[in-house]
Parts: C-alpha cells; structure tokens; sequence
C-alpha cells in the first residue's frame, strides 16, 4: 500500500471525528420522500458488507417497467474537507486484496451507519427511470428519501435461481412477493442489456482467481464468474450513472466522467478477429466489435474468457476526467454510452461521493461545492490512485498464486500472452487460472497467442512466476 501512494491506516484525526459518529443520519427535509415500504433488496458478493445500493421495481402498462435505484447517502455522514473525506480522498478507493481488506471509510460506516444494510433504515439518493418495453429509458428522476433493505442477497444465490439452477434464496423467500419482484427487476435489466448490445455495448467474461487459503497455505485458485444477477445489478447501475450524469448536464453543473477512449490497439484487435474468421472494420466500431464477440461466445464458450481477457487489454484502461456543460461527452467505449460517470459505490469509490455531493448541491440549488480546477485535479488523482489499487490486489493476487505454483516447478502448461512490451511478456495459464512473465523465448510473442510455457522459478514475496516458451 505505502510503496503504491497509498495509506493503509487512518490518520488519528480521521478516527477522532469516528468517535464521535454514533448513529446513522437522521434529516427532517421535507424533500426528503418515505420510500421504505417499497420491496428493496440488495444483491452483491457473498461476503459483501458495504452495501452502498439497493434496488425494486414496478409493473407498469404497456410492457413498462419503473425502476428504483438507491443510493447510500454517504455524504450525510461523511462531509466535506472532514478528517475521515480527506482520507478517502488520499486512496479514492478501497482495496480488497482477498487477504485483508483496506477501507476506503472506516467499517464502522461503511459497513454499518452508511451502509444499506437489512432491515435499517437509511437516507439515500433516488434514481427512478421508466423503462420501455424495447429497454430505453422513457423518464427519469433524482431525489432524495428514506430507505429500508427488505433482503439482503447475494449474485450466486439468485443468479442460480434466475438461471434455474438454485433454489429461491432463503433470504428472500421469507420476504412475500420478493420471488416475483425479482423476476420483475431481471425482466427490465435484460431489455436493457439487449437495448445496449444493439447499440455496441461489449459483452466480456474474464476469469478472476481468488485464493483459497488454509491455515496460512493457499489450497486453491477458484474463479469468479458472471451470472444473471451480476448482470441485474451492472445494467441498473450503467442506467443510473447515465441518468446521474444526465441530470447533473441538465442543471448546467460539471460532471466526474468515467470514459474508455478508442482502443489503444485497434490494429491488434483487428489481427486477432482475423486470426478467428471474423473482418472488423480498419477504424474502431464498438458495434462490430460487440457482434464479434458476441458471435465468439456462442461459438467457443471455453476460450471466450481468454479472448475477453486480450481484448480488455488492448482496449486500454479506463480513466476520470472533467467535463464541463456545453463539452461535448467523450463516452465510454465498452458501455456505448456518452454519459457516464460513477455515483453507484460512494462506500468504496471517491469519484461516488464527488457525483453525491454534485447531486446534492444540484437539488438543493446550491453552487457547485468544488472548483473546476478541483474536479480536474481530482480525476487525475482518482484515476492514479485506482490504478495504484489494482497493482496492491494484483501484486498480492500474485504471491498467492507463486505460493500455490510452488510445488510445480519444471511443470508444462499451455497459455495465452495477455501483456506484451517494453517491460515483458506476459502470460496466463489457462489451467490453473496463473499469471506470470516469460523470461526466455519471448521474441515475437504478441497479445491473444497461445504458447506452451515451463514454469522454472516464483519468488512469493514480490509475486514472481517465471517461464520459459517451450512452443516450437
């Protein structure tokens, strides 16, 4: 964390305006709206404990559905210049390495008086929109309200019984209508989806290992994969960030913008779908690359992560800049969508927290609580430290992956390059799920080959796996 600009501890000041927290946010604005007996419920990772938004959603005529998404009010709690927003600024995000978890806010909110959490109520920021029977969004809306969490779900659980492969959780089985409220929420979010790929939105699956440990041993690499309530909760979320964004746009205040400009490397993406039967155009069209993959995913489930996982990395990384009104949106690529910004995990993400108290001030009719100058420092400094994020939980990704590599030393395995540079080539296995760098025969390897490696050496501490190309 240190080595990466990063603050693994909270500063004594920060933990002294902690102290003094010791309930969650109780406002009596007469804008503020009583939506707790609506059917909310919450669905994130199984061991998720910041919970920073709930969902529920209405039948209408017409094919029509209404979706509520909410919010948590974090900014209630954790003002602005405070000791505990001055931390969170710092790292911008928290960092969850599979090992320990650093809080971007102290778990004494973020997992508790800020967090949406079951059966507690909340404050929150609302995004209502309609949704047409095609997927578009008809209407719109962002206030303020109070909040309750009917069930607190997780993706596995009702992304097996979504799928049909699970039972209804118990959690909401206890919860009447819950069963058919979900089914309801999958409906709209499918249309949605459907309605985005049309219009170019790219449909990845990469693999995550995660470590699996025993007193001190890493046993096992277990994957993550994407089910149908991870895509409930994504296509909800990529919906209310636009709307956010939108309105924001509307009020004439300046946006946080997340943006994935043109792929770096569109020749190579263009190489590696000739290489599989398929002719992109010679400039970047996310509608084409959409399709390709689509068409990709059907024909070859088993080696669509690795493509997904060369394409993500030709694409490039995503970033945070400034937008002021009358700028022209500069969009997310892998989304097509022009307006996005991030306002969905203000828990775990700082770029949430500038868009609440944007939204904030905006329904309030207040001045904009931060200087252009600001919000422009502010998105380099998130995306940096993101970016510094993502090398703490792959560094230590790393080394737990070189702990269970140990015992393999001198072991053959076949492995598609996922990085090549300045800097090396690397690779990963396809089984295990491994990455690591080739050391030797390396020349003329490219991003999305396959090769067959020996493994000949891993250093644990600093997360070296070393190959050799054994490919002839």
């Amino acid at each position: 964390m240190v080595a990466n600009g990063l603050e693994p501890d909270f500063p004594p000041d920060a933990l002294k305006q902690l102290e003094g927290i010791q309930q969650s946010a109780k406002e009596t604005d007469s804008s503020i709206r009583d939506l707790t007996q609506l059917l909310w419920c919450s669905i994130d990772n199984d061991d998720s404990r910041d919970l920073d938004q709930l969902t529920v959603a209405e039948k209408l005529a017409d094919g029509k559905t209404r979706v509520w998404v909410s919010v948590a009010d974090v900014d209630a709690l954790v003002k602005i210049q405070s000791p505990l927003d001055l931390h969170a600024r710092k790292n911008t995000t928290s960092v969850y390495t599979g090992v320990k978890t650093f809080p971007m806010l102290p778990e004494k909110l973020s997992t508790d008086l800020t967090s949406l959490n079951d059966n507690a109520e909340r404050l929150s920021i609302i995004t209502e929109m309609v949704v047409n029977a095609d997927g578009q969004i008809a209407e719109s809306q962002v206030y303020r309200a109070k909040v309750k969490n009917k069930a607190k779900l997780a993706y596995n659980g009702v992304g097996a019984w979504l799928e049909g492969k699970g039972p209804l959780p118990p959690a909401a089985a206890k919860v009447p209508g819950m069963d058919a409220q979900l089914k309801l929420q999958d409906d709209a979010a499918q249309k949605m989806r459907t309605l985005r790929h049309t219009h170019g939105a790219l449909d990845f699956q990469t693999l995550q290992p995660r470590a699996v440990t025993q007193e001190g041993v890493v046993i096992d690499l277990q994957l993550e994969t994407q089910n149908r309530a991870g895509e409930l909760i994504e296509d909800f979320m990529v919906a209310a960030n636009g709307v956010s964004a939108r309105y924001l746009t509307a009020a004439n205040f300046p946006t946080m913008r997340r943006v994935v400009k043109i792929p770096e490397r569109w020749d190579r993406i263009v190489e590696v779908a000739k290489g599989l039967g398929t002719k992109l155009p010679a400039e970047a069209d996310s509608k084409a690359l959409g399709e390709f993959l689509t068409v990709q995913k059907q024909k070859d489930p088993v080696h669509f992560p690795d493509l997904s996982l060369t394409i993500v990395k030709l694409m490039g990384r995503g970033e945070y800049v400034l937008e002021v009104p009358g700028q022209a949106p500069m969009g997310h690529f892998g989304l097509a969508v022009r307006d996005y910004n991030h306002s969905t995990a203000p828990n775990r993400r700082y770029p949430d927290i500038i868009t609440q108290r944007l939204i904030k001030a905006a329904l309030g009719k207040q001045a904009v609580p931060y200087s252009l100058s600001d919000l422009s420092d502010l998105a380099s400094h998130c995306t940096q430290q993101e970016n510094a994020a993502d090398k703490v939980e792959r560094q230590v990704r790393k080394s737990a992956s070189a702990l269970f590599m140990a015992p393999r030393i001198g072991d053959h395995f076949d492995a598609i390059v996922t990085g090549a540079g300045d800097k090396g080539t690397w690779i990963r296995l396809i089984k295990p799920p491994v990455e690591g760098k080739v050391v030797q025969g390396a020349h003329g390897l490219d991003v999305g080959d396959t090769v067959r490696v020996k493994l000949i050496s891993v250093n644990v501490e600093q997360g070296f796996i070393d190959f050799v190309n054994t490919s002839k």
